[in-house]
């Protein structure tokens, strides 16, 4: 029989015991360690176990199992290679116990995919506490933390939306792309100017959070109003912007009042007066480039009214293309020029309209980009209608593909050439 007398062993020898221990355990397994404790007890005799327990931390009942081991005194089963403990221990699981739960949590998690319309949790947040608590009432007693192991046992994640559904898009979507990208290399071969215009989603002014996250002494973020509810005297401001194709640079027209076609002119004009001029002052013509909607649809009559005005001023032929509908992404001023501000201006509240035009006009990007912006503070009132003769009286010329809609020249009214298509 074992010993469990308790004699006194030197507590040299345990401190011995304890530095072996504490090399060895990092790569010991569960029966590893059992065994060279017991190793350790035999060799010290009489109150081993205890003084070997006192070293390593080890129960004595496991170290004696690992004597009983070692002195072939229970007799074990072989393990099968790579097994630590002998088959049939510990308990079974829980989807053998239950072979229904995977189905069951299946149906729960994804109801239209397993064929459950009526799932109790179709229209729930599906947490895994809810998704636990919908099994127990189905009779499936489980915790939440192991209907997390199963969904990933069954492949599934925690995963957002993915914006990918287009809706239906128009047969001539991808030959306006290219009839566009052929204009644009016509133009700048030329040495005539290519713009894209937008507006720029309208941003409240004052103390209110942005998006976005900046460095700051810890503890210390910058205090921001709780609410959304726009300020009476600052308002929103509407940035227009115009980004030069070829030039890589852009200006920003920081609106206070309506988005209006005549606010959008207005920015090009501003444009062409303070940067477009100064590149091309030998410029013919110029080429704009927007999407469909907004005050610069393509079915908006005053906008073209405007740009006739606009034509007529500077001498310049004007030549529009619109991106066909819900294609409005692919305008380059939005991944070129609209999302540096965004970045720039990340984690700042606007707090006036100086921050904002600042911000704007210090955005930069390794290639190059050099952005100008300016408050316009002129009101653009919104309602006005343009009457069939003053739309007769604009100077336009349809392109031969689309051009009752998305391909049109606006010509000087002084220049009275007018041919039927282009």
């Amino acid at each position: 029989m074992l010993c469990h007398v308790f004699c006194m062993v030197e507590p040299a020898l345990i401190e011995r015991v304890r530095r072996k221990f504490q090399r060895l355990q990092s790569v010991l397994d569960e029966r590893g360690r059992r065994h060279w404790a017991a190793c350790e007890a035999l060799e010290l005799g009489h109150g081993g176990i205890r003084a070997v327990a006192q070293a390593t931390g080890l129960g004595e009942r496991t170290i004696q199992r690992g004597c009983e081991e070692m002195r072939g005194e229970e007799a074990s089963d072989p393990s099968p290679a790579g097994r630590i403990r002998r088959s049939g221990g510990g308990r079974h699981a829980v989807t053998a116990q239950d072979p229904k739960l995977l189905e069951a949590l299946e149906a729960l998690v994804e109801p239209s995919a397993r064929g459950d319309p009526m799932s109790p949790l179709r229209w729930t947040c599906k947490s895994t506490r809810k998704l636990a608590e919908a099994l127990a009432r189905q009779g499936h007693g489980v915790s939440h933390s192991k209907v997390a192991q199963l969904l990933k046992q069954l492949d599934y994640r925690l995963q957002g939306t993915r914006k990918c559904l287009e809706g239906n898009s128009h047969p001539d979507r991808d030959a306006q792309f290219r009839y566009i990208n052929r204009c644009v290399r016509v133009f700048q071969r030329a040495g005539q100017p290519v713009i894209s215009v937008d507006a720029k989603k309208k941003e409240l002014v004052g103390p209110f959070a942005n998006r976005g996250r900046e460095y700051r002494p810890k503890g210390q973020p910058e205090p921001v109003r709780t609410h959304d509810f726009a300020d009476k005297a600052l308002g929103k401001v509407c940035p227009y912007g115009i980004y030069d194709l070829t030039d890589n640079r852009g200006w920003v027209s920081v609106g206070v009042d309506h988005d209006t076609a005549q606010f959008a002119v207005a920015s090009i004009r501003r444009w062409w007066a303070r940067m477009g001029h100064q590149c091309y002052p030998h410029a013919q013509s110029l080429l704009i480039t927007a999407d469909g909607g907004g005050s610069n649809a393509s079915r908006n009559r005053l906008w073209k009214v405007e740009l006739q005005k606009l034509a007529d001023e500077l001498g310049l032929a004007i030549y529009v293309r619109h991106f066909p509908p819900g294609t409005s992404k692919w305008n380059k001023i939005e991944h070129r020029m609209f999302c540096h501000i965004t970045e720039n201006w990340r984690g700042r509240p606007l707090i006036n309209h100086e921050v904002i035009v600042n911000l704007i006009a210090n955005t930069t990007t390794t290639q190059g980009l050099e952005i100008r912006a300016e408050l316009d503070e002129a009101g653009y009132p919104t309602g006005i209608s343009v009457s069939d003769d003053e739309f007769r009286a604009v100077n336009l010329v349809p392109a031969r593909f689309h051009g009752m809609d998305w391909n049109y020249l606006i010509k000087p009214r002084s220049d009275h050439r007018k041919s039927a298509t282009y």
